[in-house]
């Protein structure tokens, strides 16, 4: 099957605007760790997008002001840092954060053939909570979509016969169904229109991508056209 091919990184950048620096003062390292962002994964999204000949969307901002990858519900929706500010003060930041990026996505989509391939690019620590994760890449989606599922199986074979060594899993170290932007786009486009899939890449590889940005572009294109 054809796809139209969207790539996007909700997490692309740790920028604080400057109306919001007092937020954040004494917490570099906070912002710099995977609290503030995903580090590599924006890389990973250009590079993708340049050879897959897309152009990726990202969210440079801090997920730590708000987290556009959760629902407007979601108790993670604001952080530490942000969860005290008055609802007018948190509103601002729904207006001016939130909703352009997640708009921008969805109105992207709505502009594309369908079915679309939306691959939301994601990182992640190899150690949570002083343990270990067996997972060097993950990909996520909804078991019960079969156009999801179907992908995902197709893309973990060609990932495992490019490096033979890198342990590709299903729906870790997160479940696909969590709350997440994803999520929510299976809720508006069905099966047949949409596949949702995050790639979580594993941060010990921060410093040497180059091994699986050229796995994942050759195990998607061979997917796409299997």
């Amino acid at each position: 099957m054809s796809y139209a091919l969207l790539i996007t990184c909700e997490h692309a950048g740790k920028l604080v605007p400057k109306k919001y620096k007092s937020l954040f003062s004494n917490s570099e390292n906070v912002l710099n760790s995977h609290e503030g962002w995903d580090p590599g994964a924006w890389d990973v999204a250009q590079y993708l997008g340049k050879r897959l000949n897309t152009t990726p969307i990202g969210c440079h901002t801090t997920r730590l002001l708000i987290e556009t990858n959760r629902s407007l519900n979601s108790a993670q929706l604001f952080s530490r840092y942000t969860a005290h500010l008055n609802d007018n003060e948190k509103d601002i930041l729904i207006n001016e954060i939130y909703y352009p990026y997640r708009q921008l996505v969805q109105l992207k989509i709505e502009q594309l053939p369908k079915p679309v391939l939306h691959l939301s690019i994601h990182s992640f620590t190899p150690v949570y909570h002083g343990k270990k994760r067996k997972v060097e890449l993950g990909l996520l989606y909804d078991p019960e979509r079969p156009s999801e599922h179907h992908f995902c199986q197709n893309l973990q074979n060609e990932l495992t016969s490019i490096v033979d060594d890198i342990k590709v899993r299903h729906n870790e170290p997160y479940l696909g169904i969590d709350d997440g932007f994803t999520s929510y786009l299976r809720s508006i486009y069905g099966d047949n229109q949409y596949l949702g899939i995050e790639i979580e890449i594993s941060q010990k590889f921060i410093g040497n991508l180059t091994k699986i940005k050229d796995a994942l572009t050759l195990g998607i294109t061979k997917t796409l056209f299997s």
